[in-house]
């Protein structure tokens, strides 16, 4: 018989091979003056936001910790923007300064999250 954290954990570590998987197969299909590309920031920015969240969803361990919502719309959207920006084919400054809002919301959100997980807990809990 399993135990029940074995199966909390087996689903931790098949999403992880999954985020391992999607940030390999960009950079595999990716030649290499893409990454000079700030799209491609903004994917391997979104794939560790995907990551943290995950991780956050899937360990029962772990405190009550919420990245802001407000900051992952504002990121989401910035990238939506740098991606219609590239396809219409507007300025390259347009596209690097949505690109950079996303990285930048995307960052400041993972990093909130990663530092209320560090902090040390309360003895009550």
């Amino acid at each position: 018989m399993t135990a029940p954290g074995t199966v909390v954990r087996r689903w931790t570590v098949i999403a992880s091979g999954l985020l391992v998987l999607a940030l390999a197969l960009v950079v595999i299909y990716t030649g290499p003056n893409a990454f000079l590309s700030p799209i491609a920031l903004v994917v391997v920015a979104a794939i560790g936001m995907a990551a943290l969240l995950l991780q956050l969803r899937f360990r029962q361990d772990l405190p009550q910790v919420r990245s802001p919502l407000w900051l992952n719309i504002l990121g989401l959207v910035c990238a939506v923007a740098a991606l219609t920006a590239d396809f219409l084919k507007m300025q390259r400054r347009t596209i690097e300064v949505a690109s950079f809002a996303a990285v930048v919301c995307f960052g400041i959100g993972g990093s909130l999250v990663l530092r209320a997980l560090r902090s040390p807990r309360k003895a009550s809990e």
